[in-house]
């Protein structure tokens, strides 16, 4: 299991630091796990399949084409 901090999670998502936090908040964002002190990650695992599960949203709602369909 690999934990990432939140620089690797902006970096993976592209999500700002406000962002994810707001989406943990209301449960649209895996939640963090606490390592001590006041530093905090995600699983990788997780945050992997909230990717996932958006690319299939996208795909459900805008069909599986790759590109902009220009």
């Amino acid at each position: 299991m690999r934990v990432l901090r939140l620089a690797e999670v902006k970096e993976k998502t592209g999500l700002a630091r406000s962002t994810i936090y707001k989406y943990v908040d209301i449960g649209k964002f895996p939640r963090p796990v606490y390592l001590g002190g006041r530093s905090v990650g995600w699983i990788d695992s997780e945050v992997h399949e909230w990717l996932l599960e958006k690319q299939v949203e996208r795909d459900m709602t805008h069909g599986a084409s790759r590109g902009w369909g220009f």
